[in-house]
């Protein structure tokens, strides 16, 4: 997700406060009938069919869902449903406080703002991604995304199948709100600050950092992801804060205090219909520039451990890989990825050696929008002008977010 630091444009997010607590977490033997032999002459006899032994069965494989416990997940998905702007059944412990006018004038927005997104981008996005995607999503690698602040939305809707999804902002992990133990005048200004902490999304594509960090100084990222796995039609199945050591393992918080945690984190689980088993989504919060992979080498530790051959997917991304100090991420994302998903914000096309990266360019590219004016590209343009095998993007994404306006670009590793 872009990443601003010093620079900025417009609104941002924000967070709120408490936690869920995710739950953790004979053979048959064969008998043989022994029929006694006959003393007399062997008779002629009509030949019976005999029933041919039952194999064995082997033992039905653990339900990979067993360990979620259902109380759990019903309270955190109606959670999150609530502050999606989406109706709860009947019989949800918050059905009572989706009755107010504060909630109803906030699901009119969500439902109008969220049907204008599905049919500009996210309809559109699904269909390209069916079509150009279709192959790296059959692999359901793991997608991992830097500088995404809270944006699953972006990752999940072009990579639905990922087993893991690992995103990485600046903004602190924060807390799930109870939301039953709020009055309905606290209700009603949590509701506010996500309306308003939503706009750029909705109307951009992609979240402005320094606005998120003053935002989400203190709310944190937990409450926008809930909203968006909501969105996206997930049952979430626990919600657990955790932090990783120097050594990249991940240490699970029950309590929810990470605050003395080497690097602070948090891992949700969820699914959709049909999945055969539970996905998970992974915020970091950490500093991505070259002081902080130094000070800070968990990230590179679990990347080994648990991302194998990853998709990496950026977009918005201040066009900090461009720079010098932003080298180790840019060489991890190189190294260690199968595949990138990015727009022109990401790693230059430059890096990319041909060969050892096919390379396939969408859209169009002209330059980038005046704040990033001294990130042009020169060799990226003469692609684009010369290149006839670019394809053409029937929507908008990243900075240059109007139709007609974009760019991506599909490197896969040879």
């Amino acid at each position: 997700m872009m990443k601003f630091y010093s620079r900025s444009l417009l609104l941002a997010m924000l967070g709120l406060g408490i936690t869920f607590a995710g739950c953790s977490s004979s053979p048959q033997q064969d008998t043989a009938v022994v029929t006694p032999q006959s003393t007399q002459s062997p008779q002629p006899t009509q030949s019976v069919p005999q029933p041919s032994p039952v194999a064995s069965q082997a033992p039905a494989p653990p339900d990979p869902f067993a360990q979620f416990d259902p109380t759990v997940s019903a309270q955190l998905t109606d959670t999150a449903k609530f502050l999606a702007g989406m109706p709860l059944e009947a019989n949800s412990s918050l059905a009572t406080l989706s009755q107010s006018s504060a909630w109803t004038n906030y699901h009119s927005f969500f439902e109008n703002a969220w049907q204008k997104l599905e049919a500009q981008q996210l309809a559109p996005i699904r269909n390209w991604s069916n079509t150009e995607l279709s192959s790296l999503n059959q692999t359901n690698k793991s997608i991992f995304y830097p500088f995404a602040g809270p944006d699953f939305l972006y990752a999940h809707t072009f990579f639905p199948n990922a087993k893991d999804y690992v995103l990485i902002g600046l903004e602190p992990v924060g807390k799930l709100p109870d939301l039953a133990a709020l009055s309905e005048g606290e209700v009603a200004q949590k509701l506010n600050e996500m309306n308003g902490a939503m706009y750029s999304l909705l109307q951009f594509s992609f979240f402005q950092t320094n606005s998120m960090q003053v935002d989400l100084a203190d709310k944190g990222v937990v409450p926008i992801l809930f909203l968006f796995l909501a969105r996206t039609n997930n049952r979430i199945l626990s919600l657990d804060y955790v932090g990783l050591d120097r050594d990249g393992n991940l240490n699970v918080y029950p309590d929810g205090n990470i605050d003395n945690a080497y690097l602070k984190g948090v891992k949700i689980a969820f699914t959709q219909p049909g999945k055969p088993a539970p996905q998970f989504l992974y915020y970091f919060s950490l500093d991505l520039s070259d002081t902080g992979f130094q000070a800070t080498p968990a990230l590179t530790n679990f990347a080994n451990k648990q991302l194998e051959s990853p998709i990496t997917y950026t977009k918005a991304a201040s066009y900090l890989m461009h720079y010098g100090n932003f080298s180790q991420i840019r060489d991890l994302v190189l190294a260690r990825s199968s595949a990138v998903l990015e727009d022109d914000s990401g790693i230059p096309v430059g890096f990319f050696d041909q060969n050892q990266w096919n390379l396939q360019f969408y859209g169009t590219y002209t330059q980038p929008i005046s704040l990033f004016s001294e990130e042009y590209q020169a060799d990226l343009s003469q692609i684009y002008k010369t290149n006839p095998n670019v394809k053409p993007l029937d929507f908008g994404i990243g900075y240059k977010y109007g139709l007609n306006e974009s760019n991506l670009m599909l490197a896969i590793k040879k």
